[in-house]
Order: structure tokens, then sequence, then C-alpha cells
């Protein structure tokens, strides 16, 4: 089986070197924190500009609720029928503090109303996998290892007679995903369930390109969204616009982690970003450290663009209006 290289990741469909549609599963800790608002929100605009086929939407936290809250952005950017799951065994489970959550809940439509009406995770992956052409997935994880790991260990089912690392060395492309401080740190993603990062990086088999909390940090979005007058009835900019005032540290808009993975997922890194290549270390207590390799299957993306122009950048994007 082909293995991708980063030179694939260069460049995305956005870049005009491509006209290929990035097939994506977004695998989410939607809440506690709410960039991952603005990186759905971005994927479904990505979406409607035609650069990407989302496949599914699947979280990683199982907090009740959070099936419902994915079911909203959906059904919002006029796509209900993206499958939703939750992983059923254990995963994180904390809601957000600022009830947001609820407040999208009570306010927009959804279809699905408890976690209890959509599949497991890990069957989900598996089905989805199964049906889609070799080396074509892309996954982007802007939340927990839990569901990878379970995936990864999974055994043959109904959906493929191969094994969930058979299924990964033959339809995942590649992985992006929001974790981890570098050249070494410890961070949320990664440490929140450590036993499932330290045991699937030990194993992952195909390439992976971190967007670290470094970068992120020094991203801030969200001001320009909550106060355009011209955007209404938005659970977008509900979320900021609820979340923003409650936070003293935020009052320069919200630090926007998740949504640098989703743009490097469709649009390549290369307009963006700098990468170090080589491979991650991840310790029992959810610690990473890089090692530097020239020929690694692993990377990490490093300063390009100014901060503030990936700021306006991606603000603007977050911004998108269903068609």
């Amino acid at each position: 089986m082909p293995v991708c290289s980063f030179a694939e990741l260069k460049t995305g469909p956005g870049t005009g070197e491509s006209s290929e549609k990035v097939s994506v599963i977004l695998d989410t800790d939607m809440g506690p924190d709410y960039d991952d608002v603005g990186a759905i929100a971005m994927l479904h605009a990505f979406a409607d500009s035609g650069y990407v086929t989302i496949l599914g939407t699947i979280a990683s936290t199982k907090y009740e609720g959070v099936a419902s809250v994915l079911n909203i952005f959906n059904t919002y950017f006029h796509r209900p029928d993206i499958p939703v799951a939750v992983p059923r065994q254990w995963a994180y489970a904390q809601k957000d503090q600022q009830h947001w959550t609820d407040s999208l809940i009570a306010r927009y439509p959804h279809t699905i109303k408890t976690n209890a009406e959509v599949p497991d995770a890990v069957s989900l992956y598996r089905k989805i996998l199964a049906g889609q052409p070799d080396n074509s997935v892309t996954i982007i994880t802007v939340g927990f290892f839990t569901n990878l790991n379970n995936l990864i260990h999974s055994a043959p089912d109904q959906y493929s007679g191969l094994s969930g690392m058979q299924l990964i060395r033959k339809k995942v492309k590649n992985l992006v995903s929001m974790a981890g401080k570098f050249p070494e740190g410890k961070e949320f993603n990664v440490y929140k369930d450590a036993a499932a990062a330290y045991e699937l990086f030990k194993i992952w088999p195909k390439p992976v390109l971190f967007t670290g909390w470094e970068i992120g940090q020094q991203i801030r979005t969200g001001l320009k969204l909550m106060n355009d007058a011209s955007i209404r009835n938005s659970p977008v900019k509900d979320v900021y616009r609820i979340a923003i005032p409650q936070a003293a540290s935020d009052r320069n808009g919200r630090m926007s982690w998740d949504q640098t993975a989703v743009l490097i997922a469709v649009k390549g890194y290369n307009d963006f970003f700098e990468i170090q290549k080589g491979a991650v270390w991840i310790g029992k207590d959810g610690s990473n450290k890089w090692q530097n390799k020239p020929g690694g299957m692993a990377a990490y993306v490093t300063p390009k663009m100014p901060y503030d122009r990936l700021a306006v950048y991606i603000e603007k994007v977050m911004m998108h209006q269903p068609m």
C-alpha cells in the first residue's frame, strides 16, 4: 500500500494546483472549548466551495448532547444527513462551562435528540472507511485520540473483514491533528486521554501532521464574527457571542487551535506554515517530545504567515454563511 508523502499535504484543492476534493472525517471534542465550532464552520465553508466532502462528524467526548450539537451545525449548513457518532466505551465527558451547547440545543433545529440515537464512534469509522477508495481519506482530529486508538485495535465486523490497523493502512491517506506542544510539552488533547495517545502513536502507520498548541494560541478570532450585524440566526455566531464575554483572556478573541488543522487538511500547509519532519514521542502522562528526522512519518508546523494575517484569513472562512 503506497504511503502518502508530506508533498501531498503541501498544497490542497484551494491552491489551484489540484481539483480533487479532500474526503474528510472530522473527529472532535466539540465542547468543552469552542474553537471546535470555528473548525466545523470552516469545514462546511470549504465544502460549500467544492474543496471537501465531509464523510462524518465524530465526537471524541460523550457528554449528553454532543450528538445533537454536531447535528445542529450539519443541519445549519444544509448537510443534516452527515453521519454523527459518539464513543460507547470510556471517553472524556466534560461539557462547556459557558452553556453554549445548551443554548444551541434549545434554539436550533436538529433531528438527533440524544447520544443513544447515533452509532458508536468506532463502528462509524469502520463503516465509512470500508466504503471509501484506497488511500483516500483524510482524518482531522481536533480532540482526543480515544476513537483512533479504539479503531486501530478494532476487530473485523459487519462492515469489513479487515482489522482496524489494516483498514487504516488501506483507506487512510493522512492524519492532520491539533494536538501537542512542539518541540515538547504537555497539551490538553493529548493528556486528557493520555493512554490512548501513548498507545496510538507507538503504532500509527500513516503520515501525521501536527499543529500544536503554540500555533493556535497566537491566532485570535471571533470578535468580527460576533459583532457582524449582517449575520443572523447563526449557531456559529451565537457560540462566540455567548462565550467570549465570559473570559477576560478572550477580550481580543478566542485562541484558534482547531481551525488551523482544518485549514491545513484542506488548503495544505505551504501558504501558511513551514514544517519540521521527524517522529513524535508520547509519554504515559500525556507529554510529548520531538525527534528531528528528515524522513520521518510525522511533522509539526512552524510559523510562516504572520499570525495576524492568519487570524484574518481564518475568521473570514468562519463567517461563511450557508449556501
